[in-house]
């Protein structure tokens, strides 16, 4: 298998400056990935679109439904734990817990790449120089096996979760696995999975009030312990930061929008160290009950990539995508799902043991 799937960190963009040549620090990173895989991107259309599909496919969760140290109750403020119960009572997702053993859905997405990043795009339709229409189905077993295939433009993504390893299958790369330990897909707390919501910020910090998205929200910060950043960095590659921040409405309850960032300090021998923040916020929109329990049905992503550095004569440059997306159906405890539904392909379990596993892509995303 190519080695390169095995090179830097899981889920951040590839250092543009590990190139035979001199004059990459001049190149952009669209220019170092066309140059390195040029089997894989035969046009502008196509690499635009592999790039979308690396960082909105199927991207994963910052922290796990199972944190390595768990916080004691007592030590989560009593504001923290007021916004919990509230959602909770709003989803109806308390009563329901233990009793959903599987969920299915399946959706729609609009995905593309902003050509101006000071630019506002439309709320229905992302202003981008490639737009692509696509699908999606999840399946989800509690607690941490899920399954999710996404079909956009001609290609498809698969990725799932047994419960111990989470992995990835692009056209342009193969099967690769996640780095670090199981992390809930993103998707799912875009507001399908109220359960997992509430488990996942049960424990999060409450950083005041704020208004997003037209209204008055809590927020919860949650940030990844610095034992899972060390998992997912490697020699070339340091995860410096991962957080995320939920807004929960404080008229309704309900999740309204998701944010999470993360910095990675990339430096190959002989250069100097250049970093990437990515941001991908997400408003979480139309709420419907399902079977009881109130569902988001629909929501638009923002990503925003920034690469500094002091090698970076021309100063930060800055990508940004956008996707929409809307939830056809939804159903719990679907009949006849089975575990063997969440077995990773064999090249997973042969070729990817557990210390050296890596989430791999264009843009580690």
């Amino acid at each position: 298998m190519n080695n390169r799937r095995l090179a830097t960190v899981a889920e951040e963009p590839i250092n543009e400056e590990n190139t035979n040549s001199s004059r990459s620090n001049k190149k952009t990173w669209r220019k170092w990935i066309r140059n390195h895989f040029p089997h894989i991107f035969m046009n502008k259309k196509s690499h635009d679109l592999k790039i979308l599909l690396s960082v909105l496919g199927c991207p994963l969760f910052p922290v796990s439904l199972h944190p390595k140290n768990p916080i004691i109750i007592s030590q989560v403020s009593s504001s923290a734990q007021y916004i919990i119960q509230h959602f909770t009572a709003a989803t109806g997702c308390r009563k329901l817990s233990g009793v959903v053993k599987n969920m299915y859905a399946t959706g729609k997405v609009v995905m593309g790449l902003v050509d101006d990043p000071g630019s506002k795009s439309s709320a229905s339709t992302p202003s981008s120089s490639v737009s692509q229409k696509g699908c999606f189905v999840i399946w989800q077993m509690v607690p941490d096996r899920w399954l999710v295939e996404l079909v956009v433009g001609g290609h498809k993504v698969v990725a799932g979760s047994d419960g111990s390893v989470a992995w990835r299958h692009t056209p342009w790369l193969g099967a690769h696995a996640a780095k670090g330990g199981v992390r809930p897909l993103r998707r799912a707390l875009q507001g399908l999975d109220p359960v997992a919501i509430s488990t996942v910020f049960s424990t999060a910090q409450y950083m005041g009030e704020k208004h997003i998205s037209s209204t008055d929200c809590f927020v919860l910060k949650l940030s990844a312990e610095h034992s899972d950043l060390a998992e997912r960095s490697d020699s070339s590659a340091e995860m410096i930061k991962h957080v995320t921040l939920g807004y929960f409405s404080q008229r309704s309850g309900l999740l309204v929008y998701l944010e999470d960032s993360y910095l990675t300090r990339i430096q190959t021998p002989g250069s100097r160290p250049t970093y990437w923040e990515t941001t991908m916020s997400t408003k979480v929109e139309d709420y419907r009950s399902v079977e009881g329990m109130m569902i988001a049905h629909s929501g638009q992503s923002s990503v925003i990539i920034t690469r500094f550095g002091d090698n970076m004569k021309a100063g930060a440059e800055v990508t940004r995508m956008e996707e929409t997306y809307v939830i056809d159906d939804l159903a719990f405890n679907v009949p006849g799902l089975s575990l063997d539904y969440f077995i990773p392909p064999d090249e997973i379990q042969k070729d990817f043991p557990q210390e050296s596993l890596d989430w791999r892509s264009p843009l580690h995303r």
